[in-house]
């Protein structure tokens, strides 16, 4: 079955702005450790989930930064069925990130999530 396109877009609903919540995410979060990639997982009590990224300089110039945020998002994206609804979730990159192969950060993330469905903090 084909999904419409308003649940395969990024709506600005679900994008994790201000440094308040970014605080309340690092402070209060889960942190779930993937091979290249951390993800900071908190509840929000939303019906959806929201997601951040923070990618620092440690991975790279500007474009290495911007590319780590493109992909996350795209992952994001495609993949909502993954993330637990009611989360806020921040996404931290490493330069093993770029290493990785799409089909295997979707795998690690599948993984991660489903071993993780007590994810409620």
């Amino acid at each position: 079955m084909r999904q419409s396109l308003h649940t395969q877009s990024l709506s600005k609903r679900e994008r994790l702005t201000g440094t308040e919540n970014f605080i309340r995410v690092y402070r209060k979060g889960k942190r779930i450790k993937l091979p290249g990639l951390t993800i900071i997982v908190a509840r929000n009590y939303l019906p959806y989930c929201r997601i951040g990224i923070s990618a620092g300089r440690k991975i790279g110039g500007a474009t290495k930064r911007n590319r780590a945020k493109r992909l996350i998002r795209e992952l994001f994206r495609t993949n909502k069925w993954i993330f637990p609804p009611g989360h806020d979730l921040v996404f931290v990159p490493y330069r093993k990130f770029f290493h990785l192969d799409w089909n295997e950060l979707k795998n690690n993330l599948v993984k991660a999530f489903e071993t993780s469905k007590g994810v409620n903090n």
